[in-house]
């Protein structure tokens, strides 16, 4: 069971802070962008309140932050239904009083161009990468506004930014909208106290490497997959979704009290790089 949300104080970066994570399973063992950011959360004191359509990955994050003390309490939620989104929501801000914190972390690729990407799966991309986050700010900014403030982190993606080695047509326009609703958003509602920024990551060995674009780009060779995007990466090395939520923290956190409507990019210096 979880544990209540007015339990005692605690210590940390966000001690006392309510905090949701959208997408906070994984696709596989390992620190994907999602399950990090919970833990690591949970970690510096928030309470935090999570969900993913993965109901059994969902509670292997869940009983992690359980078994290191934190609060955590879970919903099978599908962040493209609207209306789902906005219960979620008013149900959350009912049990909690409020919320201060808000993590966008869903999302997922599909290989194609322009040609090659089927109508049908260009709607899925946007609903998937963009409208998720869309319907998630619509919905929490009301009871951020009510409270005072708070901090929303979107996450992106390098493929945002630039061509990263394969056509995604859909989602690299997906994760483009991203950084530039939440530059929207930001400034719209810095009146009101509410921070809006962007993690975005580059090629990291998350869960999702092994799970899906193995297959998609390499013939199932992971090893094959991981070094050529390592090859990419000026540092070296890969890093992984350990990364992603030391930036969102950063961001969600009153060390970040003066920054909004802009972008951390956590990618070992690739999308500097010229070739």
């Amino acid at each position: 069971m979880s544990q209540d949300v007015s339990e005692g104080p605690r210590r940390g970066r966000l001690a006392g802070r309510i905090a949701v994570i959208s997408g906070a399973g994984s696709v596989g063992p390992g620190w994907g962008n999602g399950r990090a950011t919970a833990v690591v959360f949970a970690r510096e004191g928030a309470t935090v309140f999570l969900n993913d359509r993965d109901k059994d990955s969902l509670e292997v994050t869940a009983r992690q932050i359980r078994e290191e003390g934190g609060i955590v309490h879970t919903s099978v939620l599908d962040v493209t239904e609207p209306a789902a989104v906005q219960t979620y929501f008013e149900e959350t801000a009912r049990r909690a009083g409020r919320i201060d914190i808000l993590v966008n972390n869903v999302g997922g690729s599909r290989k194609g161009g322009a040609v090659e990407l089927s109508l049908e799966e260009w709607d899925s991309q946007l609903r998937t990468n963009l409208t998720s986050a869309f319907l998630a700010c619509k919905h929490v900014i009301p009871v951020m506004r009510r409270g005072g403030g708070g901090s929303i982190v979107n996450t992106a993606s390098a493929s945002g930014l630039r061509w990263t080695g394969a056509a995604q047509v859909g989602y690299a326009a997906a994760k483009a909208a991203v950084i530039q609703l939440s530059r929207v958003t930001a400034v719209e509602y810095a009146s009101d106290g509410i921070r809006v920024n962007t993690v975005v990551p580059g090629q990291l060995h998350t869960p999702m490497v092994e799970a899906r674009l193995a297959g998609q780009r390499a013939g199932g060779d992971v090893e094959k997959l991981l070094a050529q995007r390592q090859a990419r990466i000026p540092l070296g090395f890969m890093g992984d979704g350990r990364d992603t939520a030391y930036a969102a923290l950063f961001l969600a956190s009153d060390e970040a009290r003066f920054v909004t409507g802009t972008e951390i990019v956590v990618d070992g210096g690739m999308t500097v790089r010229c070739d």
